[in-house]
């Protein structure tokens, strides 16, 4: 099969053997594969890929078909159309997948659409529910809401009923995020003065945290998924003692088999529909083939874009 590879921090489309699924897992022959932060962590060198995960080929998410399946499969069948969150491998023309963590592509819903569905949707819902138990009137602050994992925070956020506030800095974007469902889309410095928030979800990184901590809500709660701007903050722990407020951070890669098969039957039951409703989409801002991966992850270097960048194989 052909393989995005790292090769000396450079991407190169290389000839790789055709991985095997084993028990319980499913080869998929991939269709479209989202480019995500991590990726560019990876290359980088800074976030290698899990045990079991191929070491050299990036790709958090992907959408096909499956090709073959191992011994113990039950759901899935050759020719069904699967997306999913996996350790890596995903720009490839063949990746594996467990079973239980493959999610159904619904029917009309395009590859490229399906290849940046997992990872955003996921990582926004575990973030938003699961972690932080958003609910009904909650007020939502997201910074970094015109990315794969914005876009999908600000929809979810939304159909939930909460206040969405979205963080934007390209005003050419600000129409496109409100049309996603955002109450409010500013720019960062008057995105706060919306607050208090009882939910922040931070995908942009340390220069957001002390604003964050001023904004939270009493009970209030800072989610970390990005910190693509910076890592390293001061923290002055009297403010979260005086608001009883809350910081949280996660990832989906490093997590046990039976917390990724958790996180994707909960967006298959509570996402899905809502896809299906039209209530919930995937804002694509360009497609690349693999042979062009460089050019992808430099075009997602630049920033500026409204949704994801995906490679179609």
């Amino acid at each position: 099969m052909r393989a995005v590879t790292i090769e000396d921090g450079r991407l190169v489309l290389a000839e790789r053997p055709d991985p095997e699924p084993g028990r319980g897992e499913l080869l998929v022959r991939v269709a479209a594969a989202g480019l995500n932060g991590a990726d560019l962590h990876q290359l980088r060198g800074g976030y290698p890929a899990p045990p079991g995960s191929p070491a050299d080929i990036p790709g958090l998410e992907l959408a096909g078909e499956v090709a073959a399946t191992g011994p113990g499969v039950d759901r899935f069948r050759p020719g069904d159309r699967v997306m999913a969150v996996v350790g890596g491998g995903g720009q490839a023309e063949l990746a594996v997948v467990h079973e239980r963590t493959a999610i159904p592509v619904p029917d009309g819903l395009g590859w490229p659409e399906a290849g940046g569905f997992p990872e955003a949707v996921t990582t926004a819902h575990d973030a938003l529910f699961t972690q932080c138990g958003l609910g009904l009137g909650d007020r939502l602050l997201v910074h970094g809401a015109a990315g794969g994992v914005g876009t999908a925070a600000v929809q979810l956020g939304s159909a939930a009923g909460a206040r969405v506030v979205a963080s934007v800095r390209n005003r050419d974007h600000h129409r496109a995020v409100a049309d996603l469902g955002a109450d409010v889309v500013a720019e960062p410095a008057r995105a706060f003065e919306e607050g208090p928030f009882d939910v922040i979800l931070e995908l942009v990184g340390a220069p957001n945290f002390p604003a964050n901590l001023d904004a939270l809500a009493t009970g209030g709660r800072l989610m970390v998924i990005g910190v693509g701007a910076g890592a390293t903050v001061e923290l002055d722990l009297r403010t979260l003692m005086t608001r009883r407020s809350r910081v949280l951070a996660s990832n989906l890669r490093s997590r046990p088999l039976e917390q990724k098969a958790d996180a994707a039957r909960r967006v298959e039951h509570q996402a899905l529909p809502l896809l299906a409703a039209g209530r919930l989409r995937v804002p694509v801002a360009a497609t690349f083939p693999l042979a062009d991966a460089q050019e992808a992850y430099d075009r997602f270097v630049a920033g500026g874009k409204l949704g994801k960048l995906v490679l179609v194989t």
